[in-house]
């Protein structure tokens, strides 16, 4: 007898870290996260695969690791994309209302597919998502679900994520060569944000900021609907550059500084503490203080909250968010800096990790904002158009509904010892996971900041 589960695999190709990601829906919806494996990567700057090959090494040794792990076979994955050239617009377009003047799913489809004809592309972009917001029926706006309403003419407002094809067609080859099928491309910051934000916070006015080691991303929402977001070129690399440069250590050293020593606020550092840092050979070791340590991190920080609150501005809906900011990624986990974004900003701050999936094998890893995109690929896989929708299922034998794959192995301590017993090897195929989507559719650190 064989029981069929919904698999889902994706990869966050950061700029620090490389991470691969397996779990599974249950029927009520909630998202098990089964596995992850990390490694460091190499071949990106700011969210851009500049190496492919370096990238392919690194996708062949966690989804490696992942399968041995899980003793799964991964063929399809879900891929996270961000970088400094991501552009997003606001596109607005409209049509008559067809049989009997009520609206139907089809004419939001129709609706959807009008709106991806209507965009101005620049030369070699290519459009990744576009997002419905609200909807217009006749003289009356703000409607999030039209169908059965009825009126002459229908518009919609839609958010678009567009990327260059180059930068595509990189992430497609990494995939490829690693031996995998791409089931879509997700923008990192819609996935982040379906991890880590409540719908009330969504509904209530929230921006969500995840920190990430190249870039800082950010998502404004309000009643719901996403309303903004951006890439800025800046996260916690450039802050360990400056602590290179400002206490002339090694960048290694300049690392380890900032996530052992390092706080957002020069005035919570103490004056009278010292890193005793061991000098290259033949030279004296460096003693640098907590307060100046912490003034450089400072410094760095308020520039990308400056960005941030620039960006707030733009979107129109700072003095709408009643859920304030929610910071998550990496860099969300530097001390203090929760305390540091509330007094520039003047918006309650929380930090966030990915709390809307379970897992009984990887709570460190939901507990962890590092890897809230990573989950998050999983929880929001196949909900945004454009995505490239597929459906994973898992075919596996002699294993009863209610009993999740872990429950056949123990946790190993260590990726030599994380080899499983002989089983019989799941076996990973396409099918179609998200067959309701066009229901789900129809009711629903380079220097220059990019504009989104």
């Amino acid at each position: 007898m064989s029981q069929e589960i919904n698999l889902i695999a994706a990869i966050d190709i950061g700029s620090t870290k490389l991470v691969a990601v397996a779990g599974r829906k249950h029927p009520n919806g909630k998202v098990e996260v089964l596995g992850v494996e990390k490694t460091t990567s190499v071949g990106v700057k700011r969210g851009i695969v500049l190496n492919i090959e370096e990238t392919v090494k690194a996708i062949r040794l966690v989804v490696s690791s992942l399968q041995e792990r899980l003793n799964i076979k991964i063929s399809d994955v879900f891929v996270g994309f961000s970088g400094q050239n991501v552009r997003t617009m606001v596109n607005r377009c409209y049509r008559s209302v067809s049989r009997g003047n009520e609206i139907n799913t089809f004419d939001l489809e129709q609706l959807l597919q009008d709106s991806y004809r209507t965009i101005v592309l620049e030369p070699d972009e290519k459009v990744l998502h576009v997002i419905p917001q609200d909807y217009i029926v006749d003289h009356e706006s703000g409607i999030k679900e039209p169908v059965g309403y009825s009126g002459q003419r229908i518009e919609g407002n839609f958010h678009v994520i567009l990327w260059r094809n180059q930068y595509v067609h990189n992430i497609e080859k990494c995939i490829e060569r690693a031996g995998l099928r791409l089931n879509g491309l997700l923008f990192s910051p819609l996935a982040a944000s379906g991890a880590v934000l409540s719908e009330e916070e969504k509904e209530a006015g929230v921006v969500m900021v995840d920190i990430g080691g190249g870039t800082t991303n950010l998502s404004v929402f309000h009643d719901g609907i996403l309303r903004h977001s951006a890439v800025i070129p800046f996260g916690g690399n450039v802050i360990t550059s400056d602590i290179k440069e400002g206490c002339a250590v090694l960048q290694k050293q300049a690392e380890r500084m900032k996530i052992q020593f390092g706080s957002a606020l020069g005035t919570h550092a103490r004056e009278d503490a010292v890193i005793t840092i061991p000098g290259i050979e033949g030279w004296e070791p460096k003693e640098i203080s907590f307060k100046s340590l912490a003034c450089i991190i400072q410094a760095r920080m308020e520039e990308i909250i400056e960005l941030i609150i620039h960006h707030i501005e733009r979107s129109g809906f700072y003095e709408k968010l009643g859920a304030g900011v929610v910071l998550t990624g990496g860099g969300s986990m530097l001390s203090h800096i929760a305390e540091l974004t509330k007094l520039k900003t003047g918006l309650d701050v929380r930090v966030g990790a990915a709390t809307r999936a379970f897992s009984s094998e990887e709570t460190e890893i939901l507990n962890n904002p590092a890897f809230s995109t990573s989950v998050g690929l999983l929880i929001s896989a196949g909900q945004y158009p454009g995505s490239q929708v597929t459906r994973e299922q898992v075919l596996f034998d002699d294993v009863e509904a209610e009993e999740p794959v872990r429950e056949k192995k123990s946790k190993p301590s260590s990726a030599k010892t994380r080899r499983p017993k002989k089983e019989k090897k799941l076996e990973y195929i396409t099918g179609d996971l998200f067959g309701n989507l066009k229901r789900n559719i129809a009711g629903i650190f380079d220097e220059r900041d990019t504009e989104m």
